[in-house]
């Protein structure tokens, strides 16, 4: 399978992307732990499909020691026993940010309630940020079918 578009090449999607990814490494760099940081890209990847995106953020965390079981359940995180409350709390808040049109009222005030008692104001800023970021990057990647499977750990660090 054949990308429709090549962001690093084209320039205006090139100069874009330098921004994207600055902007992903400043909420890298923010105090929202790591393993909730993959947690929730992965979470938010696999609602949108986004395949490339599963394959990055499912690595990335391996390699940062996650383990296959919490990597496998994430997917069914409200039936899993393997994930703190503040990451179920985190994967909530980014389940019905990324299904603003299903819900139809947008994120809940439980939802964000719950984010609150467990992660600051920095934290939950990151958090959204992420939130969003994800959901942009899995519909570029959606719309112009990069294809998964060859990503390697650290690619696009830098």
């Amino acid at each position: 399978m054949d990308a429709r578009l090549n962001f690093f090449t084209d320039p205006t999607a090139g100069k874009a992307m330098k921004h994207l990814m600055t902007v992903g490494r400043v909420i890298k760099e923010s105090p929202l732990p790591a393993a909730t940081q993959e947690l929730v890209s992965l979470r938010v990847s696999q609602i949108n499909g986004c395949a490339v995106c599963i394959d990055m953020h499912g690595k990335e965390a391996a390699a940062a020691g996650e383990t296959s079981v919490r990597l496998n359940l994430v997917a069914a995180w409200r039936e899993a026993t393997v994930f703190t409350e503040a990451e179920r709390a985190a994967l909530e808040l980014a389940e019905e940010g990324t299904r603003v049109a299903d819900a139809g009222g947008g994120v809940g005030d439980e939802v964000w309630a719950r984010a609150a008692e467990h992660y600051d104001e920095e934290q939950l800023a990151a958090l959204t940020l992420l939130i969003s970021l994800m959901n942009m990057a899995n519909r570029l990647n959606v719309i112009t079918r990069q294809p998964a499977g060859s990503y390697e750990v650290g690619q696009f660090h830098g």
